[in-house]
C-alpha cells in the first residue's frame, strides 16, 4: 500500500505542521522549566551550603540558630509600592466628580419631580376649564 503524497491533502499537510509546531512548543517549554528548577535547586543547594560569617549562637531550649538584627536583610520599602501622588490627585479627582455627579442627579430629580407637580395642575386646571366650557353650551 502506497502513501499518497502530502500535496495532494494540503488541510492535512498544515494541520500536520500545527502539530508539529505545537508539540515542538511544549518541548522547548517543557526543558525550559526544567532548566528553571535545576537552576533554582543549586541555588538553594549553594545557601545552604554556605558558612554564615560569624558564629551562629544557638538557643538554648531549642537549639536553633539565634540571630541578630545585623545578620538580618533589612527591609528597604519600595517607592513604587507607595500610591504617587499622581494617583492619588487623580483618585481624588475621580471622587469629586463622582461626587458632583451625585449632586447633579439629586438636583435633576428635584427639578423633575417639580415639572410633574406642574404637569398634573395644568392638566387639571384644563380639565376645569373643559368643564366649564361644556356646561355653558
Amino acid at each position: 500500500m502506497t502513501t499518497p503524497p502530502l500535496a495532494q491533502f494540503p488541510g492535512q499537510q498544515a494541520q500536520a505542521a500545527r502539530d508539529v509546531n505545537t508539540a515542538s512548543l511544549c518541548r522547548i517549554g517543557q526543558e525550559t522549566v526544567q532548566d528553571i528548577v535545576l537552576r533554582t535547586m543549586e541555588i538553594f543547594q549553594l545557601l545552604r551550603n554556605m558558612q554564615v560569617h560569624s558564629s551562629p549562637q544557638r538557643h538554648p531550649s531549642t537549639g536553633c540558630r539565634k540571630e541578630t538584627e545585623a545578620q538580618l536583610i533589612p527591609y528597604v520599602e519600595d517607592d513604587s509600592s507607595k500610591p504617587d501622588d499622581r494617583m492619588a490627585n487623580q483618585m481624588r479627582a475621580a471622587s469629586e466628580e463622582r461626587r458632583e455627579v451625585l449632586e447633579v442627579n439629586k438636583k435633576l430629580k428635584q427639578k423633575n419631580q417639580q415639572l410633574k407637580m406642574i404637569m398634573d395642575q395644568l392638566r387639571n386646571l384644563i380639565w376645569e376649564i373643559n368643564s366649564m366650557l361644556v356646561v355653558r353650551s
